[in-house]
């Protein structure tokens, strides 16, 4: 798949929205304001505008690997259809992302969605995938990734947004074309990400069922514009006990266990990993699941026959934090800087027959 395709596969977007002459003549404006501008404007401004358009792409050392097209299930149609790697990659990141992160977050975002795409593509093996999903490695709900088409994405989202928001996705996909994460000579094919960790991510066995060498648990400090900080959820106590004891076979817990629940042991990164509930004990993603929690970092206590769970972060906390790359982003940290923070000893790689 060569580059000029898979370039005109994203930008076609843009083209198809507006069609070709409003496309032109908006064009052509522009053009005539910025040369009007240039006139008027000092000399220290423009070069200011300059610089900012001499972004450079960085160059990483080619794999012997190609970039392969993308088959994803569609679960709604439960059709399979074929998108170059990286108008999927866009299409992706617009709907895993909010697109008003900083540009450098969106790489980050980019490379690693392309980076667990292509590791799913190469080793597709259907018996894995569940019914329905084995024609294809990949399929567009949060069991892979989200995915819409361009022309989804133009139905559900307004004028105003294409025109802001789908360029600067676009050229963070373009800037990144290509760029996929290794550790120690193989794909890095298990590139998690979550939405806020709560100012610590997890270590992969402390969340799933192994450990893999670059999901470590480390510090995400710059989390300060993350949602669900100290988000409080009230539960009943008589409502609690019945939604635990629907849990269990054989020994039920009593409304006194359920007032005396207590966490006794959390992971690295601070969550809740066992409960102790009389003589039974739960996980805190069993409670985080069972109570409708944001995350399985919470402390729980007892006020007015109620239990109150206050907890920090959205998602498992594994991998990169999107909150914290948009923080690290917003200080200064360049996409590759992100991704070997929140990916232990990571390198960045480029596939052949791209970039």
């Amino acid at each position: 798949m060569g580059k000029g395709r898979k370039r005109k596969s994203i930008k076609m977007g843009l083209y198809r929205k507006h069609g070709k002459s409003g496309y032109i003549g908006r064009s052509l404006l522009l053009l005539a304001g910025l040369a009007a501008l240039l006139l008027l404007v000092p000399i220290g401004i423009v070069q200011f505008f300059s610089a900012d358009r001499q972004e450079q792409k960085l160059v990483f050392d080619q794999v012997e690997v190609e970039a392969p097209e993308i088959l994803v299930w569609l679960e709604e149609s439960d059709t399979t259809v074929s998108v170059p790697l990286e108008e999927y990659i866009a299409c992706v990141v617009s709907e895993e992302m909010p697109a008003s992160f900083h540009s450098e977050a969106l790489k980050a975002q980019a490379v690693a969605a392309r980076t667990y795409s292509v590791a799913r593509t190469l080793n597709f093996t259907p018996v894995e995938n569940p019914q329905g999903h084995q024609k294809a490695a990949l399929c567009n709900t949060t069991h892979c990734q989200v995915y819409q088409t361009q022309e989804q994405i133009r139905q559900n989202r307004s004028e105003e947004w294409m025109e802001e928001y789908w360029p600067k996705i676009c050229h963070a996909v373009e800037m990144t074309e290509g760029q996929v994460m290794y550790y120690d000579g193989k794909l890095a094919g298990q590139a998690m990400f979550h939405s806020s960790s709560g100012g610590k991510t997890e270590n992969s066995e402390d969340v799933f069922a192994s450990a893999v060498p670059y999901l470590r648990s480390v510090d995400s400090p710059y989390e300060e514009g993350a949602t669900h900080q100290n988000e409080t959820v009230r539960v009943d106590i008589d409502q609690a006990v019945q939604l635990i004891n629907s849990q269990l076979q054989g020994t039920q817990v009593t409304r006194e266990e359920v007032e005396q629940m207590q966490v006794v042991a959390r992971s690295s990164g601070n969550r809740a990993q066992s409960v102790q509930i009389g003589s039974v004990t739960m996980t805190g993603r069993e409670l985080r699941s069972l109570f409708g929690l944001s995350s399985s970092k919470f402390d729980v206590s007892v006020e007015d026959d109620k239990l109150v769970f206050i907890s920090n972060g959205y998602g498992h906390g594994v991998g990169l934090s999107q909150y914290g790359a948009n923080g690290m982003g917003e200080k200064g940290y360049r996409y590759d800087q992100i991704l070997e923070h929140y990916y232990t000893g990571i390198q960045l790689r480029t596939l052949q027959n791209a970039g």
